[in-house]
């Protein structure tokens, strides 16, 4: 299938863009067009992706940012602003997950869920809203999930988290789409990269078996098909398309 090419000339920027589904939304967007910044906290990786992406002939520039210190964000919109002088698509896809029940979670472990799900949303909008006011196709994704919609068992920090970011986009979708920038959530369900081997690993004998049943589609997506609908939402494609939830679970929720 031919990739189309609908963000040529568009300045996007993606968080936790190094691995797993941030890996596959840095392509995707570079091979529709994009020029793509992409950042992480995983520098080998991140610079890796960054020589084998150019070596493609895509235009890509990996930078390190931890996304919940505002600092860091102020140092890589300003790179921005002074290479472009405008942001045309922010996909803030960073994110950690845990297993932790509310009495097995530390303080430390739900700060660190909160600071880096949900904190660098806010820090993401105050930090590059100017930047976005200067597009005319301005276009964020919030990655959220699909227990940022329904509840999980355990997985107290990750699921209040990603029901933050849900209303989190409502409302900033709200505020600044009077001024053209629109605002829309993605939520994946169960997803074949690292993160989800890791969070397996750590569940009961027999869990992925039973997953795997709850999935209509029968199957854990692959990073790329998550991609398709962020390189959707960032496109002229969906130019009336802001506040939504975009479900991408193989029909997982259809039944709850």
């Amino acid at each position: 299938m031919t990739t189309p090419r609908r963000l040529v000339g568009r300045i996007a920027l993606i968080t936790g863009g190094s691995n797993g589904q941030g890996a596959a939304h840095t392509r995707r967007l570079a091979q529709e067009g994009a020029i793509v910044y992409f950042s992480d906290v995983d520098t080998k990786t991140g610079s890796a992706l960054e020589a084998a992406l150019r070596a493609e002939g895509l235009d890509v520039h990996f930078r390190k940012q931890d996304v919940s210190s505002f600092a860091h964000w102020q140092e890589i919109v300003s790179e921005i602003d002074a290479d472009h002088g405008r942001l045309d698509i922010l996909v803030n896809n960073a994110g950690i997950a845990d297993l932790y029940d509310a009495e097995q979670a530390t303080e430390e472990s739900w700060q660190r869920m909160i600071d880096i799900n949900q904190k660098s949303i806010w820090l993401s909008f105050k930090a590059t809203v100017p930047l976005l006011r200067k597009s005319d196709h301005a276009s964020v994704i919030n990655t959220s999930s699909i227990f940022g919609l329904v509840g999980a068992d355990g997985y107290i920090a990750y699921v209040a988290s990603k029901g933050a970011v849900t209303l989190m986009t409502k409302s900033t979708a709200i505020t600044y789409g009077r001024e053209g920038i629109r605002v829309n959530s993605i939520h994946p369900g169960y997803i074949a990269t690292p993160m989800l081997e890791e969070e397996l690993a750590g569940l009961p004998e027999g869990s992925e078996e039973k997953i795997l049943e709850s999935i209509p589609l029968g199957r854990f997506s692959r990073a790329d098909e998550i991609s398709g609908a962020v390189a959707f939402l960032a496109s002229d494609d969906a130019s009336y398309i802001t506040g939504a939830e975009l479900l991408i679970d193989g029909g997982h929720l259809a039944g709850r």
